[in-house]
């Protein structure tokens, strides 16, 4: 199986991660074929394909925050069971993050990532790929020692219509197990960033925001 970087939507690989993409997640959180362009080609985000038998069988796209020393996780998606498919991509993802981090005289504090919680939605649709199953997905962050965000999670759809989504927790990995908490601002600031490609922000969200501007940590507890 090989670990292979996408940066142009015409890369033929691309059609394919895109496609398994609209065949696994919901559709507003899926963007638009045509609007992966900019992203893609922008260096800071990270966009990798599990190839096997010249087929994308997983994917994940990630980037790293230099000055703030965290990741974020964009999304993992695993096509196929019975490949091992989960653990490649995440040992490949953070060996990379690491060298990233490195590149940067930095040491990498952790990890950001938006999971579903399938226990306040009652039904995800998930292409029917059982590796993708919420429940199961859950519980393998978990393992890989992802912990949940001490407050209540909103997201602006990827529609850019305005809406929020909800039924999410916002999630961090340290890369150091004693850490119980990060700072609030650092939390705030992240989120202000990644989501600054949408401009039409619910207000649900906002305000979210702004009540973690005002506190001084965010918790960590378990998933």
């Amino acid at each position: 199986m090989q670990y292979t970087r996408i940066t142009s939507i015409e890369d033929p690989l691309f059609r394919k991660m895109h496609d398994l993409m609209k065949e696994v997640f919901p559709p507003e959180e899926v963007l638009e074929f045509s609007l992966w362009k900019e992203p893609l080609e922008d260096p800071s985000i990270r966009v990798f394909v599990a190839v096997h038998e010249d087929e994308v069988v997983g994917c994940t796209e990630y980037r790293y925050y230099p000055g703030w020393k965290i990741a974020m996780t964009d999304f993992t998606i695993i096509g196929k069971p019975g490949l091992s498919i989960g653990r490649f991509l995440a040992q490949n993802r953070m060996k990379d993050l690491r060298a990233v981090a490195e590149a940067n005289g930095e040491e990498l504090f952790g990890m950001f990532a938006e999971i579903y919680d399938p226990y306040r939605v009652a039904h995800y649709e998930f292409g029917g790929v059982k590796p993708m199953d919420p429940y199961v997905r859950r519980e393998v962050l978990s393992h890989l020692g992802y912990k949940r965000l001490d407050f209540p999670y909103v997201h602006p759809s990827w529609n850019n219509d305005g809406e929020a989504v909800s039924g999410l927790d916002f999630c961090f990995m340290p890369t150091n197990d004693e850490v119980t908490e990060v700072p609030a601002q650092l939390v705030a600031d992240f989120l202000k960033k990644y989501y600054s490609v949408l401009s039409n922000k619910p207000q649900e969200w906002l305000d979210m925001v702004a009540k973690l501007e005002q506190q001084q940590t965010v918790s960590l507890l378990p998933l």
